[in-house]
């Protein structure tokens, strides 16, 4: 199973008013990241990061005054939310912030790194393992709701209550005890000086 057929790359042409060390920097960032979500392998993880650059670039040309890596980092995250969504059959619009940490999850428990890695970013159809690994793994991410019931109880104000409720005088026996430790800390004091 390979990756599909695609257009051969182009050289990706560097919008003005950016340097190409400013693209080099986002090239590494994204790079980092791809990385960071342990894609290993550098014939893909080079294509994955030419794919977004290139999507960065063409962004590049309407938004100049936006710095290239976070273009980059933005296409990125978007790349990689649109993905997700559509593997998992889930509307990216209603839970984007659903999609990027569990479907990220669903990518590590599903093994995609490891398993699928030259599935990553390819547009459907995937093998039905695939799809089936990464639904099971984005329930599995959410979160166990649990049906409690919370009683109210008394507040336990520990030994300060119990002190304090024992006697007819509440604060004597706490004056009595604050007396006792000044008294020894002063009796330790003339001993050691």
């Amino acid at each position: 199973m390979g990756l599909p057929v695609e257009p051969p790359l182009t050289q990706i042409q560097i919008p003005p008013g950016h340097s190409l060390d400013e693209w080099n920097e986002a090239y590494a960032k994204v790079e980092r990241y791809l990385t960071a979500l342990r894609l290993r392998n550098k014939f893909l993880l080079g294509q994955y990061v030419y794919r977004i650059l290139d999507r960065a670039t063409r962004r590049a040309c309407t938004e100049t005054h936006v710095a290239p890596t976070e273009l980059a980092m933005e296409e990125a995250v978007k790349a990689i939310n649109d993905w997700v969504g559509e593997v998992l059959g889930a509307d990216v619009a209603d839970t984007p912030h659903r999609i990027a940490t569990q479907g990220r999850l669903a990518m590590l428990l599903a093994d995609v790194p490891g398993r699928w890695q030259a599935l990553f970013l390819t547009p459907g159809p995937w093998p039905d393992a695939f799809v089936k690994a990464m639904r099971e793994s984005y329930l599995r991410a959410g979160p166990d709701f649990q049906i409690s019931s919370m009683q109210p109880r008394p507040i336990d104000l520990g030994p300060i209550h119990t002190l304090t409720t024992l006697t007819k005088r509440p604060y004597l026996k706490m004056v009595i005890l604050w007396i006792f430790l000044m008294a020894a800390a002063v009796v330790v004091w003339l001993v050691t000086h």
